[in-house]
C-alpha cells in the first residue's frame, strides 16, 4: 500500500498537480458509475470510515457518509457531544483510540486552523482527510468546485475565475486559490477591504496568479466562473461591515451584475446560501448556476477522495492512477 503521508489528504496547497489531476480522474469515473444508475459498489468494502465532524456541518458530512456507504464501507459518525472529548481527553488521544480499534480512515472537521494537520503527523496506519478545518483549507469542496467547472468544459489553464466575498475567514477560498492556480487558472478576489487579507496574490500557484481587484464590476469582466462566498453574518457584529444591505448594494451577485461576466459564465456556491444578501435568487435559480450540481459532484469527488485514502481502486499498488501520480512527482 502506499505510503501513509501520500494518502493524507490536509489540503491542495502543497498536492501535487498530478494528484488533483488524477482525483479529478477518478471524481469522473465515479460520476459516470453513479450516473449510471449503480446503488452500490465494493472498493471499500470491510474498510471502516470515522467521520468526526467536531464543527457543524451538513453538506459535507452527507456527501462523505453516503459516498462512502455507496463504496460499501462501514461508517461511524463522531462529533465532540457525547464523546471522550466532551469529558476532556484531548482529539490527539482520541484520535489514537480510533486507530487503535483498527479504522482506515478518519474525515475531521475542526474549528482549529492546522488541527487536521497536527493529527495527520501522529498517525501510524489511519489515514486523514480534511474536512474544513477553521478558516485554513476544505480542500474536497475546491475539488468538486473544479470538477464542476471541468465538467462544463472550462479547463482551469488559462481560465479567470473570479472568487467573491469574505476571503480572510474563508477555507473554501484558499483551497480554490491553491487548486486553480496550480494548474494554471487566473482568480481575480473582490471583496470589503476588511475581509481580503494582506498578500492574498503570494497564495498563487505557479504557473497561475492572483488579482486583488477593488470593484465587483471588473472583478467579473472576462470571468468564465463565478464563486460566491456565503457571508456569515456574525461579520457585521464584529464590525467588518457597516450592514448587511450595504454588503448587498456593493457586492451582491445579481443578473444585472452577472452581465459583465463572460457570456455563459458558471455560478457556484459552496452554500448554504443567504439570498438577497451575497446572491440573488433570480442568479441562484437561474441558467447559469450550477449550484445543485455541485452537491451531486461532491459525491464522486469524495469517493475518489475515500480510495485514495484506503489505497484502493485506482490508488491500490500498481495502479495506473497511483503510477502516473507518483512518476510525475518525482517519487
Amino acid at each position: 500500500m502506499r505510503p501513509l503521508d501520500r494518502r493524507h489528504l490536509i489540503g491542495l496547497e502543497t498536492l501535487p498537480v498530478s494528484e488533483i489531476r488524477a482525483l479529478l480522474d477518478g471524481a469522473r469515473d465515479h460520476a459516470a458509475w453513479l450516473e449510471g444508475g449503480a446503488v452500490k459498489g465494493d472498493s471499500l468494502r470491510a474498510r471502516l470510515v470515522l467521520l468526526g465532524f467536531f464543527e457543524s456541518s451538513t453538506r459535507t458530512r452527507v456527501s462523505f457518509e453516503a459516498a462512502a456507504k455507496r463504496l460499501s464501507a462501514d461508517t461511524i459518525t463522531l462529533g465532540s457531544a457525547g464523546s471522550s472529548l466532551d469529558k476532556g481527553e484531548s482529539l490527539l488521544d482520541t484520535a489514537w483510540t480510533l486507530e487503535s480499534i483498527g479504522a482506515d480512515c478518519l474525515i475531521v472537521r475542526h474549528p482549529r486552523s492546522g488541527a487536521p494537520a497536527d493529527l495527520a503527523r501522529r498517525l501510524s496506519r489511519m489515514a486523514l482527510v480534511n474536512g474544513g478545518d477553521g478558516s485554513r483549507e476544505h480542500p474536497t469542496q475546491a475539488l468538486l468546485d473544479l470538477f464542476t467547472m471541468v465538467r462544463h468544459g472550462l479547463e482551469p489553464e488559462g481560465l479567470r475565475v473570479a472568487v467573491i466575498g469574505d476571503v480572510t475567514h474563508s477555507r473554501v477560498a484558499r483551497s480554490n486559490l491553491y487548486a486553480l492556480t496550480a494548474l494554471g487558472a487566473t482568480v481575480a478576489v473582490c471583496g470589503p477591504a476588511t475581509m481580503i487579507p494582506a498578500g492574498l496574490e503570494q497564495l498563487a500557484r505557479r504557473p497561475g496568479r492572483v488579482e486583488v481587484v477593488e470593484r465587483l464590476d471588473d472583478a467579473l469582466a472576462g470571468a468564465a466562473a463565478v464563486i460566491v462566498l456565503r457571508l456569515q453574518r456574525e461579520r457585521q457584529e464584529q464590525g467588518l461591515l457597516p450592514s448587511l444591505s450595504e454588503y448587498a448594494r456593493l457586492y451582491q451577485i445579481t443578473p444585472e451584475r452577472l452581465a459583465h461576466a463572460s457570456p455563459g459564465a458558471l455560478v457556484l456556491h459552496p452554500g448554504p446560501m443567504n439570498r438577497g444578501v451575497e446572491i440573488d435568487s433570480r442568479v441562484a435559480d437561474g441558467p447559469r448556476s450550477v449550484i445543485r450540481e455541485q452537491v451531486t459532484a461532491g459525491m464522486a469527488v469524495r469517493c475518489a477522495v475515500l480510495e485514495r485514502a484506503c489505497g484502493v481502486g485506482a490508488w491500490a499498488d500498481g495502479g495506473p492512477r497511483r503510477e502516473a501520480a507518483l512518476q510525475e512527482a518525482g517519487r
